[in-house]
């Protein structure tokens, strides 16, 4: 089911200063940035051998990136999973009985079809399903 690990997703207040850490601090690149409007957020991918780091800034006080931030502060926000077929990943975990907090893929960056996995269901983590486009 699970093809790689896509990304980690770091929450930030600020997308610029995080770049800046990244790009300038440590030497990486940006390979672009997005706004996805659904989420409430802008990302700017950053590419580590095979993983992206993905960071988000709220563009919305009441986004979830905003509510995150305001609850734990700044920093990893989750682990996104690539996988082939994310409507047969969803049914083969909702037959384990795993909490779900999406039951249906919605859209995310880069037209990936995106869901979450609840992190009582995950020892805390939050973990982010992707289907790609092909």
């Amino acid at each position: 089911m699970i093809k790689k690990i896509a990304h980690l997703g770091i929450a930030v207040k600020d997308l610029e200063a995080a770049k800046s850490f990244y790009l300038d601090v440590l030497g990486l690149d940006c390979t672009g940035e997005e706004e996805v409007p659904s989420q409430k957020v802008r990302t700017a991918f950053i590419p580590v051998g095979e993983v992206n780091i993905e960071l988000l800034e709220s563009t919305d006080p009441e986004g979830p990136i905003a509510k995150a931030i305001e609850k734990r502060g700044e920093g990893i926000h989750h682990v996104a999973f690539e996988v082939e077929d994310i409507h047969a990943a969803l049914a083969a975990l909702k037959a384990k009985g795993v909490r779900l907090i999406d039951e249906e893929p919605r859209e995310g960056a880069h037209g990936a079809k995106i869901a979450f996995i609840h992190p009582k269901a995950s020892m805390g983590v939050l973990v982010e399903l992707c289907e790609y486009p092909h």
